[in-house]
């Protein structure tokens, strides 16, 4: 049986006229920003549906680019997001693609770059209330929401590296509330999405990346 919360009627703590075009919007930058390490230097975002055509004037763009800044949806910080995204030397840019119309209303293709040469393409909905899950990473589909402690695991689609990593996670005594495995096809490029409502910290990721078919591990703290 489903439940609505209260959160989900009356919206999030926010900046912004709408909590689908501003605060699920900055919650999606928020969450690929998280993604990457190093230092940002470059954004990119392509807009679709609705957040195409109204992303100016409902502050899509400034939450979009609040979000990658690392701010929160309610820090009031966004309304300035881009001239502190040009102080601090990120070069931003917007696309709007209204060619793709069999797609979800409120998405984002976001594209970033770091001065260490890192590089991750992340494509999010905004699904309403505040609320947002990531659908597509570097091209392979994926589904998660960013709600709980999130480690996501890049690796080759090989035997033996899921009980690797659900090793590493027993070894910590660490309780996974979910774990999904997307890949491009078999034997190619993989991803390992572990939610756990417990801390994910750095030394278990170092310990996954031991395995040679593990290609980068990301973690996202709640």
């Amino acid at each position: 049986m489903s439940t609505i919360s209260v959160f989900d009627v009356l919206g999030p703590n926010m900046i912004g006229p709408s909590s689908s075009h501003t605060a699920g919007a900055c919650a999606i930058a928020l969450l690929a920003r998280k993604m990457i390490n190093g230092t940002l230097t470059e954004a990119e975002f392509t807009l679709y549906g609705s957040f195409a055509k109204t992303y100016r004037g409902h502050g899509t763009d400034r939450a979009l680019v609040g979000g990658i800044l690392g701010f929160q949806t309610d820090d009031p910080r966004i309304r300035d997001a881009f001239s502190i995204a040009e102080q601090q030397g990120v070069a931003i840019r917007f696309r709007v693609n209204t060619e793709e119309t069999e797609i979800y209303p409120n998405t984002v293709d976001i594209r970033l770059k770091t001065a260490e040469g890192k590089r991750l393409c992340v494509r999010g909905e905004s699904i309403g209330g505040g609320k947002m899950r990531i659908v597509r990473i570097n091209g392979v589909p994926v589904d998660f929401s960013g709600e709980y402690s999130t480690m996501i695991v890049r690796q080759q689609d090989k035997p033996g590296v899921i009980a690797h990593i659900t090793g590493c996670l027993g070894e910590n005594d660490i309780n996974i509330a979910f774990l999904k495995l997307y890949r491009e096809e078999k034997g190619l490029t993989a991803y390992s999405i572990v939610e756990s409502d417990e801390t994910l910290t750095p030394d278990i990721a170092d310990r996954i990346l031991q395995n040679r078919f593990v290609d980068d591990v990301m973690l996202i703290q709640v």
